[in-house]
């Protein structure tokens, strides 16, 4: 009984510093975006929210933040129509695919962020279809990027619902394939797809490589914002920084919210 008192204990203690280690860095961006000086002493000097006020009274910020979203929303959703259908068919009716399809979905974490903007660059910005520095080249950058979290994500949804046995059960109570793939089997892997486009959405939604690269001198996102109000202000930055994170952790539980009403109301 010691035995495992003291595993417990240790197992408590390991999490406690593992959770310090991440909250650390977070809770110093949280203190120095409220600091009015923080200089020599351990807590800052003062507080104030002159930073929060300068943010907000940016209007280069708060249409940054909304071209973020917008794109971000856009490409998510592209991805989640195009993906979940596709990945519904392979895993199925074509299972024979499915290593294929690994193998396709997995380039993404082969290819570094440079490589692929280069590559983007120098295929688009010639020729008789020319994208560069367009909204339409980034959209389809982060639908490519997304792909491993769309594919894993809806995949193992319908693996572990039993998504084929479900659809054939549908099927011989007389519902056809797409009601019962709508009523049947999207309630019950809705949760693992909503996870999936969150998760999408935050990778993107956090992406300064590939934006920077392809659109950073004709279109400013939040995270190009940051980067150049980096060097005017470490007060400065830090407040975006927490505003931005602060934004996508409502954001989440707002979607996961909607999510669970959304599948409570279709099971019932």
């Amino acid at each position: 009984m010691n035995a495992k008192k003291k595993a417990g204990w240790a197992h408590r203690s390991l999490m406690l510093l593992l959770m310090a280690y991440l909250l650390l860095p977070l809770l110093g961006t949280f203190l120095y975006g409220f600091a009015k000086e923080w200089q020599t002493t351990v807590l800052p000097q003062g507080w104030t929210l002159e930073w929060i006020k300068e943010m907000f009274e940016d209007v280069r910020f708060l249409e940054a933040l909304w071209t973020s979203l917008y794109l971000c929303l856009v490409s998510v959703a592209l991805s989640l129509a195009v993906m979940l259908p596709a990945v519904f068919v392979i895993t199925v009716y074509l299972p024979k695919w499915e290593s294929f399809m690994k193998g396709l979905v997995v380039l993404p974490y082969a290819v570094p962020g440079v490589v692929a903007a280069v590559g983007l660059i120098r295929t688009y910005s010639s020729g008789p279809v020319d994208l560069a520095g367009t909204a339409y080249l980034l959209i389809g950058a982060y639908f490519v990027v997304v792909l491993p979290y769309m594919y894993q994500g809806i995949r193992n949804s319908l693996l572990a619902v039993s998504a084929a046995e479900l659809l054939h059960a549908a099927e011989l109570l007389g519902a056809g394939r797409v009601r019962a793939f709508r009523t049947v089997v999207l309630p019950n892997i809705w949760p693992g797809v909503l996870i999936s486009a969150l998760l999408s959405f935050s990778v993107l939604f956090g992406e300064f490589v590939l934006t920077n690269m392809l659109v950073g001198g004709h279109i400013q996102t939040v995270q190009v914002y940051l980067y150049q109000r980096v060097a005017e202000s470490g007060h400065l930055a830090s407040a975006i920084a927490i505003t931005y994170f602060i934004f996508i952790l409502a954001l989440s539980a707002a979607l996961m919210k909607l999510g669970k009403k959304f599948n409570g109301e279709v099971r019932g």
